[in-house]
């Protein structure tokens, strides 16, 4: 995306609110077991999912909104929005695990199917819940489906001296993330965590899609906009994400040949492979060509709930993981037939978008000045 050009009439760039919100109707998708609906989601089809576009939207905004405020108010207030915004977000998370966690050992009780709480991670709140919210207080232990907001609270608690460097040395910025990057997958750095021993998404490695994210943000990509704009560079994004397609194609069907890593292993997300940045780059270079900031297709009514969602991210996220177990009981409750499948997935998203437009409708729109303007 080019921070350079026009947006919308309000300043805001609506491509970033569809995204957004694509990328948390994905999630929750995607953290749905047996959802025949998730086979809509990009994962499916590519190295990188709905994660990458998260945490690259999330790099690009942080540099828009923290970055603004820095050269308006100073380092020192910048730093204290930022470490606000790391508050919040902490806050969410928690609440959100303790929802979550106590929603699935609630279900399994009452079910007397003890396999939700051993599949989900969360045994250790039924079976020592002191100890287990002692470890999720210092981030080390995350259910399954809940480690996206403690690696956003990591990078963006990292953005703090990060953005000083960014505002002055942007390209050295990029490359210090280069490297950090380089030596941690080379050295196996990663955060502890409980259980799994590591975090499931290294923060060492998934800073640079951030820290792209805002040096694009930041406008710093300017001077190479016109040839990631150009029909060269446009047709060699259609050829990798072809070429990553068949590559895809042939590991969900177990024909993928031995010497071609699997884009569905594990490792391969945690660690943040080089081939998930290479298929997001050219999924970026194809979105931002085929879809402008003045783009008609932004007003269509039919993305309006995605980009409704993408305003309200937080609190829709927030929502779609807990909708995301929801979704998944019954699915288990209807013997995973083809219809509750639909019904739920269907429901979720639009129990999100509920949540999205009832927040909005309760923000107040900004005074009219009445008078001169500069």
């Amino acid at each position: 995306m080019s921070s350079s050009t026009a947006h919308t009439s309000s300043g805001r760039d609506l491509r970033l609110d569809l995204f957004r919100g694509l990328a948390n109707w994905a999630i929750f998708l995607d953290h749905t077991p047996h959802e025949i609906l998730s086979w809509l989601t990009v994962r499916n089809y590519g190295f990188s999912d709905a994660a990458d576009l998260f945490v690259f939207i999330s790099g690009y905004t942080a540099a828009l909104v923290f970055l603004r405020i820095l050269r308006e108010k100073g380092y020192v207030a910048a730093a204290a929005k930022v470490s606000k915004r790391v508050f919040q977000l902490y806050a969410a998370h928690l609440t959100v695990l303790l929802v979550y966690a106590g929603a699935i050992v609630w279900v399994s009780y009452i079910s007397g199917d003890p396999d939700d709480v051993n599949q989900f991670n969360v045994a250790a709140f039924a079976d020592a819940p002191f100890s287990a919210l002692a470890h999720a207080l210092l981030l080390t232990y995350k259910p399954v489906n809940l480690d996206v907001l403690p690696l956003y609270i990591a990078l963006l608690g990292a953005f703090i001296p990060g953005m000083w460097l960014l505002a002055r040395k942007p390209s050295l910025t990029v490359a210090l993330s280069m490297c950090l990057y380089l030596a941690s997958r080379h050295f196996g750095w990663n955060l502890p965590g409980v259980h799994a021993g590591v975090w499931f998404f290294n923060p060492f490695t998934w800073q640079l899609l951030f820290f792209l994210g805002a040096w694009v943000g930041f406008g710093a990509a300017r001077p190479i906009g016109p040839i990631l704009r150009s029909d060269v560079v446009f047709w060699i994004a259609v050829g990798v994400l072809g070429l990553t397609l068949a590559i895809a194609l042939q590991a969900q069907f177990g024909v993928l040949p031995a010497w071609i890593p699997n884009p569905f292993d594990p490792a391969h997300k945690t660690n943040l492979a080089p081939s998930r940045i290479i298929h997001f780059g050219a999924l970026a270079i194809v979105a931002n060509n085929l879809l402008r900031p003045d783009s008609p297709a932004l007003r269509w009514r039919a993305l309006a709930p995605m980009i409704v969602c993408g305003k309200r991210s937080l609190p829709v996220f927030c929502s779609g993981v807990v909708l995301s177990f929801c979704a998944h009981a019954l699915i288990e409750l209807g013997s995973n037939a083809l219809w509750v499948q639909l019904t739920v997935g269907l429901a979720g998203l639009a129990l999100m978008t509920t949540v999205a437009y009832a927040l909005a409708g309760r923000v107040k729109p900004p005074p009219m000045r009445i008078g001169r303007t500069a």
